[in-house]
């Protein structure tokens, strides 16, 4: 296996753009991350994105934001129709192949162009469930009550976990909320789908965000520290609700095993969790110890958008080893109902 490592990551998060379209949104988020990387733009072999055509609203949308990246002269380019953390998955396979030895990976998102719980139902099963129009918000409540009635927590740990997430938000400039409101504050407020109050449910945001990948010598050219990636998997579970166990989430499970979590300490962890509860399963999924920072950037609870959220997990975790915070980080992303689809990704410094 080669060594394939983070060399940069930047972002750009916002509640609602309005005014600039993705390209616009991505432009300045490419700049940065390149000049960031220590590479020249013309050393970067390889460009892979994650969108989703249905935030859109067009096919082939994807196609538009090369215009952000620079398609000529022409580029290797590839995307996927998820996560811009798949994107990374796929640049660091291209890497392995020994085809390439950089990449260029970014997702963006803009939910704000839609109706966003709709959009979210047309993935469901056609057949059985997006007919009934289920918001995703009603789908979570779905699993945190059945995380609750097994005994695993309460509605008062779901608000310890926003309350922590939303005050480490406070340092966090592309956060969308942050506060500094007690547990017995967030207990007061109303439900949004019984046992999920507004505080339990993701800030859906539009934005960008991308990091320069690239092999082991050259990696170490241009980096003193580079965040290497140890260990990545990911894994999906069966999508209709009713036939696995919702408490648990063994996708996640499987792929933190394959990933190599467990090896040695774990100083912080990224976790994809927009709802309260999720947290709390996918920390025991992917045994991130009591030791760990979890979300120290808030996390997906207090900034999400969709498609650039897990890359931004990973970009958090090797964020804070380039700088010397941290020696070694899990990050995570999912996608689908009901944490279906999850990415395990193991990044240590050295």
């Amino acid at each position: 296996m080669r060594d394939v490592a983070v060399l940069s990551f930047a972002q750009s998060t916002a509640a609602r753009e309005t005014e600039r379209n993705e390209v616009e949104i991505l432009m300045p988020v490419v700049r940065e991350v390149i000049a960031a990387s220590g590479l020249e733009r013309s050393r970067i072999e390889f460009t892979c994105s994650g969108s989703s055509d249905f935030l859109q609203g067009q096919p082939f949308a994807f196609v538009m934001a090369l215009d952000a990246v620079g398609a000529w002269p022409p580029i290797r380019e590839s995307h996927v129709e998820q996560d811009g953390a798949w994107a990374l998955y796929e640049a660091w396979v291209k890497i392995q192949t020994g085809e390439v030895d950089s990449a260029l990976v970014y997702g963006f998102g803009k939910s704000a162009a839609g109706n966003l719980g709709d959009i979210l139902a047309m993935t469901l099963d056609p057949y059985c469930v997006t007919p009934l129009w289920p918001h995703a918000d009603s789908i979570a409540a779905l699993q945190a009550r059945a995380w609750i009635e097994s005994g695993k927590g309460s509605e008062r740990s779901l608000a310890e976990i926003a309350a922590r997430n939303r005050a480490a938000a406070r340092s966090n400039p592309h956060a969308i909320v942050s506060g500094t409101e007690t547990v017995d504050e967030l207990l007061s407020r109303p439900y949004v789908a019984s046992p999920l109050r507004a505080h339990d449910c993701p800030a859906n945001g539009d934005g960008a965000s991308a990091i320069v990948l690239a092999a082991g010598d050259l990696a170490r050219s241009v980096s003193k520290r580079p965040a290497w990636i140890r260990g990545i998997d990911h894994r999906v579970d069966p999508a209709a609700l009713g036939v696995r166990d919702l408490t648990r989430c063994r996708s996640a499970e499987l792929a933190a095993q394959k990933a190599g979590v467990a090896r040695d300490k774990i100083d912080i962890a990224e976790i994809y969790a927009p709802y309260s509860h999720e947290e709390a399963i996918l920390r025991e999924a992917l045994g991130v110890p009591d030791t760990a920072s979890v979300n120290p950037s808030g996390g997906a609870l207090c900034a999400h958008v969709m498609m650039s959220c897990g890359l931004q997990r990973i970009g958090e975790v090797a964020r804070r080893i380039l700088s010397g915070e941290a020696d070694r980080g899990v990050a995570h992303a999912a996608h689908g109902p009901a944490l279906q689809q999850n990415l395990v990704c193991v990044l240590e410094g050295d």
